[in-house]
């Protein structure tokens, strides 16, 4: 059904949101992933520290890559929302979130 770029690597990229009202947000790619043939990207916002905040919510958004540039689209459909966070959560499953958290954070567990 679909196929995944992340979670288990160790370099997270980042992309800066740029939201209606002129607000920035950084956030951390959790992963880019493909479901029936359309590319998704999972996001994970940051606090002003540049940490994920233990409530954070991940926002997943179609990607698109239009003349070398970034295009992310809001997912309208309820459907096709559904199915893409049900492959997400499938996703999640293979590695623990908590795990994925404190990674973000620069907690190395083994410590």
């Amino acid at each position: 059904m679909g196929q995944t770029d992340g979670p288990e690597s160790e370099d997270r990229d980042t992309m800066t949101l740029y939201l209606d009202d002129e607000t920035q947000i950084e956030c951390i790619v959790i992963s880019r992933f493909v479901v029936n043939d359309i590319a998704y990207i999972a996001l994970l916002p940051m606090n002003a520290q540049q940490e994920v905040d233990e409530d954070s919510q991940v926002w997943i958004y179609r990607y698109l890559e239009e003349e070398g540039e970034v295009v992310l689209q809001r997912i309208e459909d309820d459907d096709e929302f559904e199915m893409v966070t049900d492959y997400f959560d499938e996703m999640l499953d293979t590695e623990e979130f908590d795990s994925l958290f404190d990674n973000f954070n620069g907690i190395d567990e083994d410590e």
